[in-house]
């Protein structure tokens, strides 16, 4: 678990002020495209080795899968950034995390009913606040809803 922490806590706020102090990005807010390139880009690399080298799939399949996904969720935000398209990364994230907590549920035949309800809902906080801090436009919500859950729904054929 520290190896996990070290990987998608510690190293990106590290990585982040000094993106900061080199004046690679304005603010945490990254609203531009040109400016997310290099923090996405990282981010697929720590999944990467934390998938190849912390997080195996003979460890812990489960957690494998779930950044295995996000691996592939950060690709397709890569993508799209080429499209000259920015999905919002709050609603990648949040729907990786719904979805996989729905194939968790039924990998381990207990049901999370209400944990997942609650997601469901953090996942329309989330859009509504990224909305009104007009952070983003229901389109790129949209997009970093489905580039989060896709990567996560394709998964399951290989591990539930």
């Amino acid at each position: 678990m520290i190896q996990i922490v070290i990987i998608t806590v510690l190293i990106p706020i590290s990585l982040f002020y000094l993106l900061l102090s080199l004046g690679k990005v304005d603010s945490v807010m990254v609203a531009q495209l040109s400016q997310r390139k290099i923090p996405l880009t990282v981010n697929c690399i720590l999944l990467l080795i934390l998938t190849q080298k912390s997080i195996t799939i003979d460890r812990i399949p489960e957690l494998y899968f779930f950044f295995f996904g996000a691996f592939w969720s950060t690709i397709l935000a890569i993508l799209f950034l080429f499209l000259k398209v920015k999905a919002s990364l709050h609603m990648l994230g949040i729907a990786a995390l719904t979805f996989f907590i729905i194939g968790l549920s039924s990998r381990v035949e207990i049901s999370l009913l209400y944990t997942i309800a609650t997601f469901i809902t953090l996942n329309g906080f989330v859009a509504s606040s990224r909305l009104q801090m007009k952070a983003h436009t229901l389109f790129e919500l949209v997009v970093g809803f489905f580039c989060g859950a896709i990567p996560q729904f394709c998964l399951w054929y290989f591990w539930l």
